[in-house]
């Protein structure tokens, strides 16, 4: 696997993540019902569905992040220590910023 291809891995995993987000912004944006009780129940749902959008909006910012790196030329570079991160760890986590021996 090549820079490349996991470019094109971390596109598709963003583009998946953006239509999510977006899925989610119209689920919170419906109005409640006039049941009390349904309301109740709906205003749970929109804890969750906001949690849910929140980590589809970190992770949003994760692969942006690794897509400016493999663009600034930066990409494979471990945040930490400077050394490279093995193809293996980034065919793993593709947004991954530290190698594995940092990550740990």
């Amino acid at each position: 696997m090549t820079y490349e291809t996991l470019k094109i891995e971390l596109q598709e995993r963003l583009a998946t993540l953006q239509s999510r987000l977006s899925s989610l912004k119209k689920d919170a944006t419906q109005s409640h019902s006039g049941d009390s009780a349904e309301q109740a129940q709906e205003r749970e749902n929109d804890e969750v569905v906001d949690a849910i959008g929140n980590e589809t909006v970190q992770s949003i910012r994760v692969i942006q992040s690794a897509l400016e790196r493999i663009e600034s030329g930066i990409y494979g570079v471990c945040d930490n220590c400077g050394e490279d991160i093995g193809l293996a760890r980034l065919e793993a986590v593709p947004e991954a910023t530290r190698c594995v021996n940092c990550a740990q």
